[in-house]
Formats: structure tokens, C-alpha cells, sequence
């Protein structure tokens, strides 16, 4: 395989390898002791044994090539390989591709530096299909045999993957192959005569985390049943901690949310958990949680680009991420900048200028995002277009970022279910915040505690102005110091249902919550019956709260979602929360509002299964309540 180049220093190094091939500038070496008769003699063997106990996370290939150039002391590491018919294709390629170029260039520097580019470049272009490319099923089959074989375990247990690393028994690296399957964490080692097997549960696990020591840079900690285990030297120790407590997660949930996961098509069914499914699931999930959209959405592609930014006249360096319905971008420059594109709202794509690889998206705030230096951009121009049912966009948009726009509003949000047939419930469910009907600002009379509002609304205001109104606006450092220094209470709602991602659950889920309303409404159920008990406790001091507008839209949310998510159903403190959010948003947007808090921001916090409540939390969550009411 191709590596990244490195400097490699000779100087001590050529005890460890032997010369096999060489050139002006290139130099092909064997591993000492590897493929010899004997082993190699003594050096060969204690090379192999350093191999073998010492295995670092860049783990030592038999055959590598390094790049040299005349008169230099200063070799490359470029190209490694676990085989001699593998590292021989490579200096093959070399020799047929890139030798014959060389001889043009007038300096050393501009023989290296060609050499890198190039390097570089097939690195990249291998990277391209590295998220389809299969693994190798021979290599598979003989690791999958070696764990059946070691360990003895039923035989519908399925392997996902495993990894070479080192376990700690004590002060000492036992140097083995660590294997993850659906139920179990196995690892075997077997070195100079001695034998160390290891099986653990994945429901026994009580801790899984990364840990750093003097001894030990990185690694895995286990514990289980009391005992430690740790785990180091591995490859890629990052790929390997997120497979590992994916698996733990999902024993937990096999033992606590039985029925959810046997609705999981995918989990049920052990035969179809691979170390690529569970990769795929967990970018997803950390896509989804990074945005704060609906958990159905899958990350589907991946460009590297860059985002000009017009109001700072800036190309911000990151990643666009595309799933079924949203464009999202995330800046990697340290410039903490991001953007949310609806598939819904957008309603133009277009190639810009084909040297920029520019790809413009147009959206109904006669806004337009540009997008350079995207790989493909042609491909994902074709692509975005048959998604969003697209075309060319109109030319009357501009490409700066519009101050506010009738469709990226949040007007636009409370137009949603005004399209859809309400029938009789549209006579019941509240469509104004209760705030605005029980405490009415006065603008003529102004206290010290008014005017700081008004100085907060009015800073938002302009962060409206430059970075744009609704779901596709700019949000950088500034948007989220706003949101430390407090929400105005006149925005509250519109930037809670904005940042919590609640907006985009209601807007792909238009007329849910008013059917939920018609379906739970005089059900009666032991989650019923406990609303009905804390109906009037909640903020009982507050006018909305002391009549039958607010009590009956109270009522509404907190049956709507019962009857959504019988396995929460209703707890305590649910009700205080409801109420708060009540009192900022619409009686719809409250109940999205109470989705995103109990299944995506706090997705355990609310849960009958806690039979105790700690006074911690609920000291906690006074303590939110209080700080929403600031």
C-alpha cells in the first residue's frame, strides 16, 4: 500500500533490513529474518520477536520502498507491503511511471517534491472507494476459523471484525488478536509456550473508555465484573473504540429496550452486523446528532470543499455532508462555521466556473451557497438536481446571504399545518404562544429588565441581517455566544425550535401532531391518569396556568406524546417542561419541542424504568426550567 511520506533515518535502521532492489532514487528493502531459511540466524529472530511483542500503531510491514535522491541523507517511507507480490507491483508502477519523469527536473527538491505530490495524489484517489471496498474475504475466513477455534463460543456468535494489539497483563505487553463479535470481546495470545484467552461479555461491561498513560500513549480500558483489562498498539485505536462501544451500546439495549431492538431489522438479526454496517450506522448517528436532525436521516456522501461566506468574504474549509433530505456543511479551519440546507427549500443547482469545481445551491430565500473545489462536482451537480426536483436557478437570485425571506422564516414554520385538513381539532390545538396572550410586552414602559431584553433582540436582529433568517442561516462562534449570553424571551420559541432541530422534525412530519391530538384524546391509560394528577401543579402561579387555555393545551401535549412514545409515556417534571415550553411556542412547536429533549437531546434522562429518582437530577432540571425562564 502507499504511504503518506515520512523521513526515515538510515542510519541504525539498516540492521533491521536488507537491500533487495535499488535505483537513482528509489530503494526497495526486506524486513531481516522475513522469508529466510532459519529465520534469519539470531538477528532475524529477535527482529521477529520485536515485531511480534512491540507492535506500534504504525505496525511493520515485511517489504517497504523508499524514495532517495543523489548526494541526500534523507530517505522517504512511501510504499509498504505484507507481501513480496504486492511490494514488487509497486515498484513496478514505479519504475514504468514516474522513473522516466524524474530526469526533467533541474534540483533534488523538485525530484522529492514531485514524488510526494504523486504519492499524495494515488493515496487520495485509493481513498475514494475506501468506503466500498470490501475486506479481504480469504484474510476474513482464516481470522473468522482462528476465533471459532480458540474460543468455543455457540455458533449462530458472529464475528464482526478483529485486530492485532497488545494486552497488559500487568506490566507486561502479551502481544495477540483482539476479536469483536455480536455478544462477546475476545482476545488470544500465544508467545514463547504461553497461552492467555480472554472472553468478555459485552452486557458485563461496566466501563469502556480511552485512556493515556506514561506508559501507555493510547489505549482501550475495560472493566468488567470488578477487573480491569487494557488493551493498546492498535492500528487505528479510533475505528476500534467506536466498533467496540457501538456493540456495548447495543448489548444495553438488548438488555433494557428489548422491543425497539427487535424492530430494528438490522440489529435483530446478528448475521447482518459487519464492521461496514456499524461504521455506515455510527457516521450516521454522529451526522444526525452533529446537526440535530431527524435520527432517520442516513449520511449518504462526503465532499471535502470549501463555503464562501459572504459577509466575512471568506472560502471556509470543510465538509459537506449529504443524507436523504439536507445539505449540511461544517467548516474544519477553526472558524466554528455551519449551514443546513432542506432539500425542501432548495430550488436551483448549478455548476459555477470549472476551474473553481464551484457548485452553487439556490434556495427559496433567494439565497445562494457556493461550493468550490469539490471533487465530482459535475456528478453531484446531476445528482442534487434529480433529489430536489431542480433546475437551472433563476437569475435574479443573488449570491449573497439574504436578510430575511418570506419561506426561510419562521413565519414558514406556523404556515405548515394551515395546508394541511384539521378537520374539528383545529377549533382546539393553540396556535399562539401563551406568553403573548398572559404577559403582553409594554413598550412604553420600559424597566432595566426590559431594556436588556431588547438590547439581546436587537443583537440578534443584526446577527439576522448578516448571516440570515431560518433554518439555512450561517451559524458560527458569534451564533453560539449569543445563545451563552441568553435567548430574548420574544424569540425563544423561533430560536429553540430553530437550534434544537425540532424544526425539521415538524416540517417532514406536517399535520402529525394534530392527528396524534384526534387519536389520544379521551384515552384513558395509567399515563392519563398521572397527567391529570399534575395538571394543575404545573407553574401554578402563572396566570397561563390558572385558566383552561392553558391547562387544555398542557393537556394536549403531554397525551399527544404519551400516546407517541408509550415506552416513556409520561413522567415527572415532564409536565414543569411542557409548560415552559408553552409559554414561548405554539402548542405544535411545544410538542416537537418535547420530542427533540426526550428522544434526541436527552434521550435517557425521561425514562419509567427509573424507579428511584436521584435528587441530583432533579435538582438538575429545576435548575434548567430556571435558566429557560431567565
Amino acid at each position: 500500500m502507499w504511504l503518506k511520506p515520512e523521513e526515515v533515518l538510515l542510519k541504525n535502521a539498516l540492521k533491521l533490513w536488507v537491500l533487495e532492489r535499488s535505483n537513482q532514487y528509489f530503494v526497495l528493502q526486506r524486513r531481516r529474518g522475513y522469508g529466510e531459511e532459519g529465520g534469519g540466524g539470531l538477528a532475524g529472530l529477535l527482529v521477529g520477536t520485536l515485531d511480534a511483542v512491540l507492535d506500534s500503531t504504525s505496525k511493520v510491514a515485511p517489504f517497504r520502498i523508499l524514495h532517495q535522491t543523489p548526494d541526500s541523507q534523507v530517505y522517504w517511507s512511501i510504499a509498504c507491503g505484507a507481501s513480496r507480490e504486492e511490494i514488487t507491483e509497486h515498484w513496478d508502477w514505479l519504475e514504468h511511471n514516474v522513473m522516466n519523469i524524474l530526469s526533467v527536473f533541474d534540483s533534488n527538491e523538485d525530484v522529492t517534491s514531485f514524488v510526494q505530490g504523486k504519492i499524495r495524489g494515488l493515496i487520495a484517489e485509493e481513498g475514494k472507494g475506501s468506503f466500498t471496498k470490501e475486506e479481504d474475504p480469504e484474510k476474513f475466513r482464516e481470522g473468522l476459523m482462528k476465533f471459532e477455534r480458540c474460543f468455543g463460543l455457540p455458533e449462530q456468535e458472529k464475528l464482526v471484525t478483529y485486530y492485532s494489539c497488545s494486552y497488559w497483563k500487568g506490566r507486561v505487553p502479551c502481544q495477540g488478536w483482539l476479536y469483536l463479535s455480536t455478544n462477546f470481546l475476545s482476545f488470544y495470545s500465544f508467545l514463547l509456550g504461553a497461552e492467555i484467552k480472554l472472553v468478555i461479555s459485552w452486557d458485563a461491561v461496566s466501563k469502556l473508555e480511552k485512556t493515556s498513560n506514561v506508559i501507555l500513549t493510547e489505549s482501550i480500558h475495560v472493566c468488567s465484573h470488578g477487573e480491569d483489562y487494557y488493551f493498546s498498539m492498535f492500528l487505528h485505536i479510533n475505528e476500534t473504540f467506536l466498533l467496540m462501544e457501538q456493540l456495548a451500546n447495543y448489548a444495553v439495549r438488548r438488555l433494557f429496550d428489548k422491543e425497539t431492538f427487535e424492530n430494528d431489522l438490522v440489529l435483530h438479526d446478528p448475521l447482518q452486523i459487519t464492521k461496514r454496517g456499524l461504521e455506515s450506522r455510527a457516521h450516521s448517528q454522529q451526522f444526525s446528532a452533529f446537526f440535530r436532525l431527524p435520527k432517520e436521516e442516513t449520511l449518504k456522501e462526503v465532499h471535502e470543499c470549501f463555503l464562501w461566506v459572504p459577509f466575512t468574504h471568506y472560502n471556509a474549509h470543510g465538509k459537506m455532508c449529504i443524507s436523504e433530505n439536507y445539505i449540511c456543511f461544517a467548516s474544519q479551519d477553526g472558524s466554528l462555521c455551519s449551514v443546513i440546507i432542506p432539500l425542501r427549500e432548495v430550488i436551483g443547482v448549478d455548476k459555477a466556473a470549472a476551474a473553481n469545481k464551484g457548485v452553487n445551491i439556490s434556495t427559496k430565500g433567494k439565497r445562494t451557497f457556493r461550493f468550490t473545489e469539490v471533487r465530482d462536482f459535475e456528478q453531484l451537480v446531476t445528482k442534487l438536481r434529480i433529489k430536489c426536483n431542480a433546475t437551472s436557478s433563476p437569475q435574479h437570485i443573488n449570491t449573497e446571504v439574504a436578510t430575511s425571506s418570506a419561506s426561510d422564516s419562521p413565519k414558514d414554520f406556523d404556515e405548515v399545518p394551515s395546508k394541511i385538513d384539521l378537520r374539528d381539532s383545529s377549533k382546539t390545538v393553540s396556535t399562539e404562544a401563551l406568553m403573548t396572550v398572559y404577559h403582553p410586552q409594554d413598550t412604553e414602559n420600559l424597566d432595566p429588565k426590559m431594556l436588556k431584553e431588547k438590547m439581546k433582540e436587537q443583537s440578534w436582529n443584526i446577527l439576522f441581517f448578516e448571516r440570515g433568517h431560518g433554518v439555512s442561516m450561517f451559524r458560527t462562534k458569534k451564533t453560539r455566544d449569543l445563545v451563552v449570553r441568553g435567548i430574548p424571551e420574544a424569540l425563544r420559541g423561533e430560536l429553540w425550535l430553530l437550534f434544537s432541530g425540532a424544526v425539521n422534525d415538524m416540517a417532514s412530519s406536517p399535520g402529525y401532531y394534530t392527528e396524534l391530538v384526534e387519536k389520544s384524546l379521551g384515552t384513558c391509560t395509567l399515563a392519563t391518569d398521572e397527567i391529570e394528577r399534575d395538571l394543575r401543579r404545573s407553574l401554578p402561579e402563572h396566570p397561563a396556568f390558572q385558566s383552561d387555555t392553558g391547562i387544555s393545551a398542557l393537556r394536549r401535549v403531554l397525551t399527544a406524546y404519551a400516546y407517541r412514545n408509550p415506552q416513556i409515556g409520561y413522567c415527572q417534571a415532564m409536565n414543569i417542561l411542557t409548560s415552559v415550553l408553552l409559554l414561548y411556542a405554539k402548542e405544535e412547536e411545544a410538542f416537537w419541542l418535547l420530542v427533540a429533549v426526550c428522544e434526541r437531546m436527552l434521550p435517557d434522562y425521561f425514562n419509567r424504568r427509573i424507579i428511584v429518582c436521584c435528587l441530583l437530577k432533579v435538582q438538575s432540571m429545576w435548575w434548567t426550567v430556571s435558566s429557560m425562564m431567565e
